[in-house]
């Protein structure tokens, strides 16, 4: 039995690590990327000399304690609202539904929505949106909280990498950008390290 127990692990061990490698490679993806979009004179949200002054964001070290498989529950009957907005208007969402997940041995649980003028679309059709807050806010991170992209997904769990976190437009340019604000609901009470970090030279 013990023969059969470790053969079967040292299986497992080579499975582990290809998988965490790849998942690394996603995140390295997403600086890369997100770095690549500042750059761009065409997509960057920054102006002036903060474009010029830009060479790529602070992160946070890659941790794969933050990439969380939730449990997500749909919301069945979901009710479009208004999403008050960094410049005191709102955006039409509804909620999607919830994701339930453990961190350092706690409880937690935030609401995903889904703008009702992206799904709409057929890019952003499968699109999700997770707004939320944490304990580094107005320290490592940007007071109004971070951002993750989701997609749709097909069962009753769903991947939330923390690592992919990133700062809404208006954290770097608030003139131009008008960005939902993080509902109180979503605000952890955890400290999350990862994803984007942010130094408030935008906004001086």
């Amino acid at each position: 039995m013990k023969k059969i127990f470790f053969y079967l692990l040292f299986l497992l061990i080579p499975f582990t690590a290809f998988s965490q490698k790849k998942e690394i490679k996603a995140i390295e993806k997403f600086q890369k990327d997100l770095n690549k979009e500042y750059l761009s004179k065409d997509e960057t949200p920054l102006r002036g000399d903060n474009f010029i002054n830009f060479k790529a964001h602070p992160f946070f070290p890659i941790d794969l304690r933050y990439r969380i498989t939730a449990k997500f529950v749909r919301v069945e009957s979901p009710e479009p609202f208004e999403l008050p907005t960094s410049s005191g208007k709102s955006k039409k969402y509804q909620e999607f539904g919830k994701a339930y997940f453990k961190l350092d041995g706690k409880d937690f649980v935030l609401s995903v929505y889904q703008s009702l003028d992206l799904m709409k679309t057929e890019k952003y059709r499968d699109h999700l949106f997770l707004p939320f807050g944490d304990l580094t806010n107005t320290k490592e991170t940007y007071g109004g909280g971070k951002y993750i992209d989701l997609t749709i997904p097909k069962g009753d769990s769903i991947v939330i990498d923390f690592n992919q976190s990133y700062h809404p437009y208006c954290a770097y340019n608030a003139y131009d950008y008008n960005c939902p604000i993080v509902p109180v609901e979503n605000k952890l009470a955890a400290e999350i390290k990862a994803g984007v970090m942010y130094e408030d030279v935008y906004h001086h």
